[in-house]
Parts: structure tokens; sequence; C-alpha cells
């Protein structure tokens, strides 16, 4: 698959979490190849996730200014969509049309209101695809980039 991602939480945590060897070196590995063709999409709500997670969550969590670092990196990195009151209002009826949980639906949400028909995450149904939005589980595809 080629065009543009939206990268989900977990990839993100992945690639910070060293008790999850294999993954998080697939995860360094996805993010790269995003970064170097500027074909990933992170959103205010995923890098809000990922601040709690790596330094809450993970086995050797990052202290909050090794997190901070991180985030301010992928904001002056990558192309990052706000939540604005159209996604909100869409992710609401995500949740009534398709029973996603609130925060599930702000990512869906947030992929088709940017017209990004992909997300990667492993928290959705792999390769399903839902009003324009496909799921990957990207440590179960190879993803294939535009250059």
């Amino acid at each position: 698959m080629t065009g543009r991602f939206l990268i989900d939480t977990n990839i993100l945590v992945y690639a910070y979490d060293r008790s999850e060897t294999e993954k998080q070196k697939k995860a360094l590995d996805i993010l790269d190849a995003l970064a170097e063709a500027n074909a990933g999409l992170l959103s205010a709500q995923i890098l809000s996730e990922f601040f709690v997670a790596v330094t809450k969550k993970i086995t050797s969590p990052l202290t909050v200014a090794e997190a901070s670092s991180s985030v301010a990196n992928y904001i002056s990195s990558w192309q990052i969509a706000d939540i604005n009151s159209f996604i909100v209002i869409e992710a609401v009826r995500g949740v009534r049309a398709h029973h996603f949980s609130c925060w599930d639906s702000l990512v869906w949400a947030t992929a088709k209101m940017n017209q990004i028909s992909a997300v990667l995450s492993e928290d959705f149904s792999d390769n399903s695809s839902i009003e324009g939005v496909r799921f990957l589980n990207p440590f179960r595809h190879k993803i294939f980039l535009r250059e």
C-alpha cells in the first residue's frame, strides 16, 4: 500500500518500549521510512496519548523531560493534525454509527476529515475499512511508500 498514513499512538509507543524489542525495531523502521517520505501524519490527540503512555505505561518509562523532547521533535518534523469541532462531531457520529470507543473514533475521524485513507494501528480490526479509511496493522503488512 502506498500513500499517506495517520500513525496511531501504539506505533509511536512501541518505538520507545524496550520490553518489546521486535516491535520496537519494526516501529522505528516504519517511523523512519514515513518521516523520510513525508508520508506520515500525527495528531494532537495521538501525541498527548503518546506522552502519557511513555511516561507512565511502558516497562522503562521515559522521564517527563525525555518525553517532552520527543513530542517537540515530532511536532517540528511531522505534519500534525489538530482536533477541531468538525472532527469531534464526526468522531461522535463514529461512536454512534460504528461503535468505536471515543478515542478510537477521534483517530478515525481525524484520518477521514484530513483525507488520509489509511491508519497504521494495532488497535483496530486489521485490513478493515470504514467510510474510506482503512486500518492496517503495520506489524502484519509491508508498507510501501511513494518516493
